[in-house]
């Protein structure tokens, strides 16, 4: 329907906007005719032709591409057309040529667009807003088109309508609707509700579809249809409250797009269940089981039950009452439900025929008005509970034990008494017979096990926490050990525990100091006695003090000291080597090492430091070799601080190093002076560089005075040595250039040419040397860009171009004061000038014409009064005795109409209008002016200087006058009235009409108003621009059916004109009222069985609207009736219309519609409908019988009940129900017992209508049996009803008898052997049951144990036999744990008896001893005597533990059957000591692996073929936690690993066929590791380190690194570097501000970086010393030079090798091409190739380095780096080919470019070497055409992909198979190929040449070639030793050919550092 609507919609659009065209037809065509009306008008009046009007001015037009007289364009709304696009774009024509100018005019929908020019013809319609065709679907634009010449105000239009496109851009939005309903639980399916959404959108956009979604996921429950455009929601079954009481349901709108956006809109609804009572209460709470005392008293608490209404949403109270059950000594309160005791109980009553047990049957009712009341049962059994009388008694009255020290924890204590009994028990029942035992006091240092036990229990004492068991500090404990009962009154026992402590040796030697310094002189003797070590052992006997020894001394210096292992005296056993010279060694680091035991105990070692005292031996040594500095003259003090140092290796701070200064001897060396502590030289007195100059007569800027230095020591005997000083005297700037003349003058005429001289100055100078006598002249001020002066020869001229002409100056300037300066060669601040003065006159001549200034255009209105003054004309002129005269100039005046027409002076002669006066120029109207003639006038002026001598001087200009209109017209509309119609109800903005009114005033702008009635202008609204008249608000035919209203058009002119239009609107009618009921009840009733046809009722509607409109059609909804009732759809009776059964459906939610219009406007949805909801109930008819339900017992099951079952306790319920109404007879039954064997033993009584109970006439003990009752179930309608059933009973024995257990005994202990197969018996139980049937069936299970010790065995549960269920192992766990459960079949609970047993594991011998670890590692140093350093081997242990009977292990002896090839371990095969024979030096070798076996066989050491011996290299499992080997670590430095040595250990393993697997564990493999002493010292890698920085590096840029290298490892090898000395600097120039030290370095990795800025023009390089040292003191020298370059001094080779690969091979680069070129290489960086284009090529490296003189450390520049490159080309070619270098050039090319091209010679040799390089490329290039034909086979191959093997490490065979080639990789043209000259590239040419002369290429055959090649027979020098197959082809043998191939591609491997395919190759020749 909605879609048909949009339609009828787009067609009333197009119909508005066709009619909207004609009106702008109409417009245009009157416009038109208005034109040409007005053209001959002017025409006549003029006595002229149209066709001289056109050939002045033409009206341009637009140019429309489809000839239609209206520009359509359709747009998409919204971001489909954004802000700003393009939309249309328009074209223009005018005849004359003009330029075109396009515009909008101003409408009501003008600013939705803009209209921009492109060109003069061309213009752009550009989107102004965004389009929403929700808000107005069209838009009606009014174009213009000027050519500025048609007149003010005047242009042509064109109409343009804009139609705004529909897309999905709505969402549906639901109308207002329920957001809850309720629903009743036993609500039949039919409609809820209806909800409705709208979509904006047209078509399919706009309709919409509906789905439902349940939050919950529950979607069955309800559903959704779409009817009509609206949401119909149904319940489609039944539901339950119980279950879930609240959906959510989620309803949703989607639209009908079928592509792009779909929308969505959604509604919430709530839907509520109504809960009813249809469900009885529940129990919620309440306790199977309660356990109470037989002593409480009576009326105490015993147990609450609770029940709920089931019906949660009703929620009744509960009334509670007991049954049957308790024999009358409980209670029940009948609210809460709280039981209390009514009696005293007695567990051993002999009426308690339960044996202390009561089982109480509750009944909870539900209070409710519903008979019979719902009701529900349930049982409880409450259970006496014995008292307590027995205590727990120990078998002993008093325990001691014993413990080691630091045993580990769960380490059972060792019971002394021979018998100690360790047992308690108490025979009490339940908890009363459970009991706890723990220590008292409380502590965490033993743990006694069982925690608790029941009756009895063996105990056993263990180590909780093993820190605190410390013999030093505590010998014996005191505890007692407390049995006490778990119960409230618990009884206890006690019994004292004494333990004591056994010592064990765990404390390690202490020293008496922390570190022994001890100082000795270098010179020390033999035998000196020089330190004495002290330690104390805390432990007793020879485990402490008294067993100390000294065992061993490691260090630098170990080997030449001797120590007394009893005193610890230390010694001097030999003063051999340097190692007590103290200018090598200041300290000796060593380690003194103690141990308990006699020495073979615990282990400790201490520092020893051994000080070297100083002896006075070294001579002071200067650190340069001489000291160079400049000075300038006439300076007290040189540019940087002249200072000499010497450096003493004597101990710092005395005698012996301290130095003192002097000058000894020297040219002019009185002048200075030198500190003799500091060794500062300072003047004495400046020096004068030109008497110095004169004196030695030399003419040079620096003169070099040398002066020798002496530095002696203070030591006896004093030592000395000597430097030379050599300093530069550098020449001054201290001479002032001076002018011959203070004062100038000269004068020139003002017409001198430029570059003519005008006079010349001359100044000198007197200093002595150049450039500071050297003199520059510039021009410092007064030349305004009118003079310039020669720098060198001082001559003043013109400059070129300019003008002295003092008129075109401002001011006028007839003299200049130049100031001229002369300044000398000077540098910076010390550049010294002086200047004079220079007058120049100039002579002024006439020469200028007169010009006008700017001309205004001139506004005059058309009714100028004659005489008025309108402007007056200025000109000027630059000469002084100018004679000005104005002038009209007709043949440059026209004039033009509005429209831009051309006014011939004929047709009226405008020049008569003005008159102008040619001396003051003013101008003044003569004439009345008429707009409607003229509008626009220009007139030509012309002015002339009469008093010019040289020829006629005059200027012209134009003077624009505008004639304004005035308003003397009204507005005309097009027709004197309208008429429309428009139907009722159109949307707001729906376009009704337009008006037009034309003024023909200049000032065309009108607006409209409307005047009439207010309620009827209130609907209408009147655009006041464009006069579009629109629906404002509804409109409503009846209401009004014309609209009459009158519009006035108003001008914009003053005084306002205005005119009026009356406007007549018909409103249409249509279908707008909504049919509604009459009918006012909606409950309505029928009884069931009533025939088809049979009314119900009538239903009356009516429709406010007449006709079609007004006739009203009933309809019923089939999904609410069901089918089962229909209605007519003009009179509205509604009658039964299929069988009805109230049982079926009791009630009927109908819905009735009602439509008008239906016949003809159902189907277009032009018709209105409503509906309404009626209520039908159906009455009952007795057509039923009864049903009977069981609801305790299923059929043939029978009702089982104990023979102690209470008289008044219900034996069963039974239910009946009818399916007719409830309520009525009808649906109510009564019950009655008719017979069966149970007739005399039961009785029936009914409780309510559906409902009743049977009971016992008497008790039924001893009577346990089956029995039946026949039961007759009748309803209490008319006719009656009537079903029979049968009720079988079954009476049962009572489990009132325990279980007890016949064998084994309680805590019954089992011994089981560990080896033990699985399944094997361990035990068997018997347990007896004195109840009869199934309550004396008896059965067994295991019990879970928080150990897990039941899941080691099994148990049958009909036999009682216990099994092993897994393998034992008795090295985990030898003690287990058990309790056996023996439980009944019994009613109504099972009663169960607890058995515990103890499982003990005994061991079973004959294993070999095991290590715990696999591997461990020692460590051994080096250099140290055999036989001092012992390292004990880890215990092996027996993985079976010993018992106390068994006897003790026998010894185990260990032996080394690999490893000690070099014979240099020793190990005790008793002791398991290991030692050394020989001494190990780390150096040689780090590492050695052993492999020691542990037998038993002590005698005959165990035999192992050692090639056979292969060890594993992965990592193996541990075969103990980490834990566990932690016991067997001792203090003697060996480590246990708990996991494999590092692979590059385990790769020096022997391999062999053979396998030692990791379950041998009387194999360990020891890792012996030798640790470094710092026995070597460090050294440079070099003596010599270079390097440069450039003058524009950074701030901490780092220069270079030095490095060196130790032997050591460790500390031992981490070295620290030094600067020592003075930093140097040579040959500098501009250094002076730089104050603190040049360079830093770091000390840890030896970089050296910059420490200040560098700046231009900075020389010099750099010299110092750098010191490295290891922590020892050992050291070594370097010394390094660093030279300052600019950037223009790098050389740049290009290098074909990633950076990496050539980091690593530079220095061999560098150190070849140092031998070559005989200079110094520094290389300065590595960068990554960029290319021209700016790419980064990361196959290349671009190398930076520079290269040093070797004579006079100067830079080498690059052009002469070039030049030896050049000039050792030959030797440097293998270089160069190794490296791949491609090319060499200056690092900055930018410099040197910008240097060139400077030069204008260099610009014209450019060009001229440009012209010969186009020649050569023209003849290279024809060359390269001429060789195509030769090359056509490469060529075709270097295009083909190549050939790439699936497996890249197997070389490839260029066979000859069609489409590959070996050309085809790239890079490698074989054009180029030919240019290197190697012999595998020749051999291949060759083989190209063979393979062409059979006649057939392999590119253009399809053949293959079946060669293979093994890459697994390839030599590793790359030749083939094998070829699978060999064949002919074409009569060629291709073997030759393959090996040919495959050297080749081998070759081509090795250029590339990988496989052909990885890397590209690429070949240069250079």
């Amino acid at each position: 329907m909605k879609l048909i609507n949009s339609q009828t919609k787009t067609r009333d659009i197009l119909h508005r906007r066709k009619a909207r065209l004609k009106r702008s037809k109409s417009l245009m065509r009157a416009i038109s005719n208005d034109f040409v009306f007005i053209t001959l008008l002017l025409c006549a009046v003029n006595r002229v032709s149209c066709d001289d009007i056109s050939r002045h001015n033409r009206p341009p037009r637009f140019i429309i591409d489809d000839h239609h007289s209206e520009i359509v364009v359709r747009l998409k709304e919204g971001p489909e057309t954004p802000v700003g696009s393009l939309i249309y774009k328009l074209k223009g024509y005018d005849p004359d040529g003009d330029a075109l100018e396009f515009g909008v005019q101003g409408t009501f929908d003008s600013d939705i667009i803009t209209v921009k020019n492109l060109n003069d013809h061309e213009a752009g319609i550009y989107l102004e807003k965004e389009l929403d065709r929700e808000t107005k679907d069209a838009y009606t634009i009014i174009l213009t088109l000027t050519d500025n010449k048609l007149g003010e105000g005047r242009f042509v239009t064109q109409s343009l309508l804009l139609l705004v496109e529909d897309v999905n851009d709505s969402e549906p939005v639901f109308s207002s609707y329920p957001s809850a309903v309720e629903v009743a639980e036993n609500g039949q399916p039919g409609i809820l509700l209806t909800v409705e959404a709208f979509d904006r959108d047209e078509g399919a956009y706009g309709q919409v579809v509906y789905y439902i979604e349940e939050l919950d996921g529950e979607n069955d429950a309800f559903s959704i249809s779409t009817s009509n455009g609206k949401g119909v929601i149904r319940l489609r079954k039944s539901l339950d409250y119980e279950r879930k009481s609240l959906y959510q349901l989620k309803v949703l709108a989607i639209d009908r797009a079928n592509q792009g956006r779909i929308n969505t809109g959604t509604a919430a609804i709530v839907v509520k269940v109504k809960d009813l009572e249809d469900n009885g209460p529940e129990f919620v709470s309440q306790s199977s089981v309660t356990r109470i005392s037989e002593a409480i008293p009576k009326g105490s608490y015993v147990t609450t039950v609770r029940a709920i209404d089931g019906d949660r949403g009703v929620n009744n109270k509960i009334k509670y009452s007991i049954l049957r059950g308790g024999n009358n000594m409980f209670k029940i309160d009948e609210d809460t439900g709280v039981v209390t005791t009514i009696k005293a109980l007695d567990r051993e009553d002999t009426r308690n025929l339960i044996n202390g047990a009561y089982i109480l049957e509750i009944l909870a009712t539900e209070n409710t008005k519903i008979k019979p009341a719902p009701s529900v049962k349930t049982e409880i059994t409450i259970i006496l509970i014995d008292e307590n009388d027995s205590t727990p008694q120990f078998k002993s009255t008093r325990y001691e034990c014993e413990i080691p020290e630091n045993a580990q924890q769960n380490t059972p204590v060792n019971f002394l008494q021979i018998e100690p009994k360790n047992e308690v028990f108490d025979y009490d029942l339940g908890n009363n017979g459970t009991f706890e035992l723990y220590l008292d006091p409380p502590n965490d240092i033993f743990d006694i096990t069982p925690k608790r036990s029941l009756n009895e229990a063996t105990f056993i004492i263990r180590v909780r926490n093993p820190k605190v068991l410390d013999y030093e500090k505590i010998k014996v404990l005191n505890f007692t050990i407390v049995a006490k009962e778990i119960t409230a009154d618990a009884k206890y026992s006690t019994v004292p525990l004494i333990v004591f402590i056994k010592d064990r040796n765990d404390n390690i030697p202490q020293f008496s100091k922390d570190t022994y310094n001890v100082v000795v002189p270098e010179n020390i003797g033999v035998g000196v006695s020089i330190a004495r070590i002290e330690a104390i052992d805390l432990d007793s006997g020879n485990y402490g003090t008294q067993g100390i020894r000294y065992t061993g001394i490691t260090g630098s210096i170990a080997q030449l000291l001797n120590m007394d292992p009893n005193t610890g005296i230390i010694t001097i056993k030999s003063t051999a080597g340097q190692f007590f010279d103290r200018e090598l060694y200041e300290k000796h680091h060593l380690t003194v090492e103690a141990r308990d035991y006699l020495g073979e105990g615990n282990r400790n070692s201490v520092p020893l430091i051994i000080t070297i005292q100083d002896v006075n031996d070294e001579i002071p040594t200067f650190l340069q070799r001489k000291y160079e500095t400049r000075l300038f003259e006439n300076r007290r003090a040189f540019e940087t601080v002249l200072q000499v140092e010497a450096r003493d290796n004597d101990v710092n701070g005395t005698r012996n190093s301290e130095i003192f200064y002097e000058i000894i001897d020297g040219e002019f060396r009185d002048n200075f002076t030198i500190e003799s502590k500091s060794g500062i030289v300072k003047l004495r007195s400046p020096i004068d560089f030109e008497k110095l100059s004169q004196s030695r007569n030399q003419k040079l800027s620096i003169i070099p005075i040398q002066l020798t230095v002496e530095a002696r020591d203070a030591g006896t005997p004093q030592q000395s040595s000597h430097v030379p000083i050599i300093i530069y005297v550098q020449d001054e700037n201290d001479f002032i250039p001076r002018f011959e003349r203070y004062s100038y003058e000269a004068s020139i005429l003002e017409s001198l040419e430029g570059g003519s001289s005008v006079l010349t100055v001359k100044a000198i100078d007197l200093d002595g040397s150049s450039p500071n006598n050297l003199i520059h002249y510039r021009i410092i001020d007064g030349a305004l860009d009118k003079f310039v002066i020669g720098s060198n020869t001082g001559i003043i001229s013109i400059a070129n171009g300019a003008t002295l002409d003092p008129d075109l100056s401002t001011p006028k300037r007839h003299n200049f004061i130049l100031t001229v300066g002369a300044i000398d060669g000077g540098i910076g601040d010390q550049q010294l000038s002086s200047s004079c003065i220079v007058n120049i006159t100039i002579i002024d001549v006439n020469n200028k014409p007169p010009m006008f200034g700017d001309i205004e255009t001139v506004n005059i209105k058309e009714n100028t009064a004659v005489g008025t003054y309108v402007y007056r004309l200025v000109a000027t002129d630059l000469d002084s005795d100018a004679t000005l005269r104005y002038f009209f100039d007709s043949e440059s005046s026209e004039a033009r109409n509005e429209n831009g027409v051309i006014i011939k002076q004929s047709e009226y002669d405008y020049m008569q209008a003005f008159d102008l006066n040619p001396n003051d120029g003013l101008i003044r109207v003569v004439k009345i002016l008429d707009r409607e003639k003229i509008e626009m006038l220009k007139i030509g002026i012309i002015v002339e200087d009469i008093a010019s001598v040289s020829g006629k001087q005059t200027a012209t200009a134009t003077l624009n006058f505008v004639i304004l209109d005035e308003n003397d017209n009204n507005p005309k509309f097009q027709k004197p009235f309208y008429k429309r119609s428009i139907v009722e109800n159109s949307q707001i903005g729906t376009n009704i009409l337009n008006v037009i009114a034309i003024d023909a005033d200049k000032n065309k702008s009108v607006t409209y108003e409307l005047e009439g009635p207010e309620e009827i202008l209130n609907l209408v609204h009147l655009d006041a621009v464009s006069g579009e008249i629109l629906v404002q608000e509804k409109i409503d035919h009846e209401i009004f059916e014309w609209l009459n209203f009158t519009v006035r058009a108003l001008d914009s002119g003053y005084p306002q004109r205005s005119s009026l239009a009356d406007v007549f609107i018909q409103v249409l009618d249509e279908n707008d009222n909504q049919p509604y009921f009459i009918t006012e009840y909606q409950n309505l009733s029928i009884y069931e069985n009533q025939p088809i046809g049979t009314q119900i009722a009538v239903i009356e509607a009516d429709d406010a609207d007449s006709g079609d409109y007004g006739k009203v059609t009933f309809l019923i909804d089939r999904l609410s009736s069901q089918g089962k009732f229909a209605i007519h759809p003009d009179t509205g009776v509604l009658t039964v219309a299929d069988k009805i059964d109230r049982e079926t459906k009791s009630s009927y939610m109908i819905v009735i519609e009602i439509w008008d219009n239906y016949q003809f406007g159902a189907a277009s949805g032009e018709s209105r409908n409503a509906f309404k909801q009626f209520y039908l109930k159906i009455l009952d008819e007795n057509d039923h019988k009864p049903v009977i339900e069981f609801p305790s017992q299923k059929e043939p099951a029978c009702v089982s009940i104990t023979e102690f079952h209470d008289t008044k306790e219900i034996v069963t319920s039974i239910k009946a129900s009818d399916a007719d109404d409830p309520t009525s007879p009808n649906g109510q039954v009564r019950f009655d017992i008719h017979g069966g064997s149970g007739a005399d033993m039961f009785i029936l009584k009914q409780i309510d209508p559906w409902n009743a109970n049977v009971f016992a006439r008497n008790k039924l003990n001893k009577k346990y049996g089956n029995y039946s009752l026949d039961i007759v179930v009748r309803d209490l309608g008319s006719p009656q009803m009537s079903i029979d059933m049968r009720l079988d009973i079954c009476v049962q024995d009572f489990n009132d008898h325990a279980l007890f257990f016949l064998s084994p005994i309680n805590n019954y202990t089992i011994r089981v052997a560990e080896n033990a197969t699985v399944g094997q018996p361990i035990t068997q139980v018997n347990a007896r049951d004195e109840d009869v049937g199934l309550n004396a069936l008896v059965k067994y299970r295991l019990k879970p144990d928080l150990f897990g010790n039941y899941k080691t065995f099994a148990i049958d549960e009909n036999t009682g036999l216990i099994t092993l269920k897994v393998p034992l192992d008795r090295e985990k766990q030898k003690l287990y744990e058990i309790r056996v459960e023996a439980y009944d079949q019994g009613i109504p609970k099972e009663l169960s008896s607890d058995l515990d047993l103890i499982i003990y594991v005994h061991s079973v011998s004959n294993y070999e001893p095991s290590f715990l670890v696999q591997s461990i590692s020692v460590n051994f140093t080096e250099h140290v005597q055999p036989g001092i350093e012992k390292r004990k081997l880890p215990d092996t242990v027996d993985r079976d533990e010993v018992d106390d009977l068994d006897d003790e292990p026998t010894t185990v002896c260990y032996f080394i059957i690999y490893g000690d090839e070099d014979n240099v371990f020793n190990l005790d095969r008793a002791t398991h000591i290991l030692t050394i024979k020989n001494e190990l030096d780390r150096e040689l070798k780090e590492n050695y692996t052993l492999i020691v076996k542990a037998t038993e066989d002590c005698l005959s050491p165990p035999q192992v073929n050692k090639t056979d011996l292969f060890l594993k290299t992965t990592s193996s499992k541990l075969r103990k936690a980490k834990s566990e080997i932690n016991r067997f670590k001792d203090p003697l430095n060996i480590s246990n690993g708990t996991s494999e040595i590092t692979e590059e250990y385990e790769e020096q393993l022997p391999v062999s066929s053979s396998l030692v697997t990791d379950d041998d564990a009387t194999i360990i493999r020891v890792m012996v590791f030798v640790q470094d002493i710092n026995d070597n010292p460090p050294k440079f890698v070099k003596k010599i380190f270079t390097g440069g920085v450039s003058t524009s590096a950074d701030f901490g840029t780092e220069i270079m690194k030095i490095k060196a290298e130790d032997p050591d490892v460790g500390t031992n090898a981490k070295l620290s570097y030094y600067q020592v000395g003075k930093i140097h600097k040579t040959l500098a120039e501009g250094l002076e501000t730089i104050k603190e030290s040049s360079f830093l370095i770091e000390k840890d990795t030896g970089s050296v970086k910059l420490n200040f800025d560098p700046q231009k023009g900075m020389k010099g390089y750099f010299d110092f010393t750098v010191i490295v040292k290891d922590k020892d003191g050992y050291n070594d020298t370097a010394h390094v030079f660093i030279y300052l370059l600019r950037e223009d001094q790098r050389v740049k080779f290009v290098l074909r090798q990633q950076s990496l690969e050539t980091r690593e091979k530079i220095d061999r680069f560098r150190d070849k091409f140092s031998n070559i070129t005989k200079a110094i290489v520094n290389i300065d960086d590595f960068k990554v190739h960029e290319n021209k284009d700016g790419t980064v090529d990361r196959t290349k490296t671009d190398l930076y380095l520079h290269l040093v003189n070797k004579n006079d450390n100067s830079i080498i520049e690059v052009s002469e780096v070039l030049r030896l490159v050049d000039a050792n080309i030959e030797q440097l070619d293998e270089l160069f080919k190794e490296f791949n270098v491609l090319d060499t050039m200056q690092a900055s090319d930018s410099l040197v470019l910008q240097a060139e091209f400077g030069n204008p010679q260099m610009i014209i040799w450019l060009v001229i070497v440009n012209f010969i390089m186009g020649a050569l490329l023209i003849i290279i290039i024809t060359l390269c055409l001429s060789q195509r034909t030769n090359y056509r086979r490469e060529l075709k191959a270097a295009r083909v992909n190549a050939y790439v093997p699936t497996d890249t490490g197997k070389i490839p065979i260029a066979a000859r198979v069609p489409n590959t080639n070996k050309h085809s990789t790239e890079g490698s043209n074989p054009i180029w190929l030919k240019a290197y000259e190697n012999e595998w590239f020749k051999n291949d040419d060759n083989f190209s040449e063979e393979g062409s002369s059979t006649g057939h290429d392999s590119l253009d055959e399809n053949v293959l070639v079946n060669t293979e090649c093994n890459d697994n027979k390839l030599a590793d020098d790359g030749f083939i030793k094998t070829i699978s197959t060999s064949k002919e082809f074409n009569g060629l043998h291709t073997q030759n050919n393959l090996i040919k191939h495959l050297n080749m591609y081998q070759q081509i491997e090795k250029l590339t550092n990988g496989t052909i395919i990885a890397k590209k190759l690429e070949t240069t020749e250079l």
